[in-house]
């Protein structure tokens, strides 16, 4: 597919380099699960704008309570309180894990990861936080400290936050120890004991911080029994378990929040993403008893829980809610796995297909079993020359992110199965 130059060329005018593109080209419009180019064209997003926009673009209710709350209130700064963003915490409050009841409204992922690890520290009174190797959690020094997906994101940053330790995550397609996936999980486990006795004691540990299920890193569910293992530390020694839902939250895995498919709950989480179609909204979630403990003053945002942004997630969890998404992703989710499981016995260069309800990453493999960047490139490209956006993750590029909106229709998912099954088939 060929880029618009000129568009290319003013942006290279206005933005950094640093400021990264999956793709050249200029949208216009969005409308459910496709966009519009400014030359007409018309393509199936499967990014979903990097797992925002679980219900799809532009979706008429959320349009109309934006439009609403714009034309009453916009900005409050933190002066004085209002109506939409106390009920929008009350909607949120009211999908979270059991003994979540109490929040914190901010903007980014990221910025709902610093708060978490503020909150942590000051609660527990201890400074040292575990992260998994492969996380990503956001681009802001504090995110940044326990983000080790790509050392690209961390070069020429240092130092970082002190007292940051990486554990390696359970990573089983691709084990750090060389185990079967029926041990992976449980060396993992053994690793983190490890650094209690070498690194730092437990009793100095505020919090533990994962993705239940790995974005940026690779698209990979930590198995059930390592989640309800690392619960049970974290409880044994009084550590704070943070989890970040920023990617797999808001209904992307069938569930409202993807730890709800291990049946754990965490100290804190972190909610951004999806949780208002597109409109800078994200929340630090904790229990009251955790919460009362972080006076006024603590912590502060001056555009968190902006009354519009609010109105959206209102709409956006009612639409969820209504339409009965998240049966239909589980139920749907389901079906493209087993479906694009079968290409594992038949492509030699598709190494896995794994995940949660439209959660679903697709790893590359050379025929020696490595990551295969250069083959998920190449499909992705393909996809795109037939109209299907997708990008992809993992430290080589090597898995392609399956994440359609929650809404889409079946004539339209199944339109993008077969341009991807296509493509893979075409490796070979």
């Amino acid at each position: 597919m060929q880029c618009d130059e000129t568009i290319s060329y003013r942006a290279a005018q206005v933005f950094t380099p640093a400021l990264h593109f999956y793709y050249p080209f200029s949208i216009v419009r969005g409308e459910g699960a496709h966009v519009f180019t400014d030359d007409g064209r018309r393509l199936l997003d499967f990014s979903s704008g990097l797992a925002v926009l679980n219900i799809g673009h532009n979706h008429p209710r959320v349009v109309e309570a934006a439009r609403a709350q714009m034309e009453r209130l916009i900005h409050t700064g933190g002066v004085y309180l209002n109506e939409t963003t106390i009920a929008a915490a009350e909607k949120l409050l009211s999908i979270t894990p059991e003994g979540l009841d109490r929040l914190f409204f901010s903007n980014s992922g990221a910025e709902a990861v610093d708060g978490a690890l503020k909150l942590a520290r000051f609660v527990t009174g201890r400074q040292g936080i575990i992260s998994f190797t492969g996380a990503f959690h956001g681009r802001t020094f504090g995110a940044l400290s326990v983000t080790t997906s790509s050392a690209a994101y961390r070069k020429k940053y240092h130092p970082l936050l002190p007292s940051i330790y990486h554990a390696p995550y359970p990573y089983c397609f691709r084990c750090p120890f060389r185990r079967s996936p029926d041990s992976c999980g449980q060396h993992c486990l053994t690793d983190l004991e490890m650094t209690f006795r070498h690194r730092i004691p437990p009793e100095e540990i505020a919090a533990v911080i994962i993705e239940p299920v790995l974005g940026e890193g690779g698209y990979f569910p930590a198995p059930v029994t390592f989640l309800e293992k690392i619960r049970t530390v974290c409880s044994r020694y009084g550590i704070l378990l943070i989890f970040d839902e920023v990617q797999s939250g808001m209904g992307r895995t069938g569930r409202w929040f993807s730890c709800e498919h291990a049946g754990v709950s965490p100290d804190i989480m972190t909610v951004a993403k999806g949780i208002a179609s597109g409109f800078p909204l994200s929340a630090v979630v904790a229990g009251r008893h955790i919460m009362e403990q972080w006076p006024s003053g603590a912590h502060g945002t001056t555009f968190g829980g902006n009354p519009v942004s609010c109105a959206a997630s209102i709409a956006t969890i009612d639409v969820i809610r209504e339409e009965g998404l998240l049966d239909k992703a589980c139920e749907r989710g389901e079906e493209i796995l087993g479906r694009l499981r079968r290409l594992v016995s038949t492509q030699p260069l598709v190494g896995q297909v794994r995940g949660y309800g439209y959660m679903i990453g697709i790893e590359f493999v050379t025929d020696e079993g490595e990551p295969n960047g250069a083959a998920c490139r190449n499909v992705i490209d393909a996809c795109l020359d037939k109209g299907l956006i997708l990008i992809g993750c993992g430290p080589e590029r090597h898995v392609i992110r399956f994440i359609p909106p929650l809404t889409v229709s079946r004539e339209a998912l199944e339109s993008a199965l077969e341009i991807l099954e296509e493509a893979i088939r075409g490796l070979s």
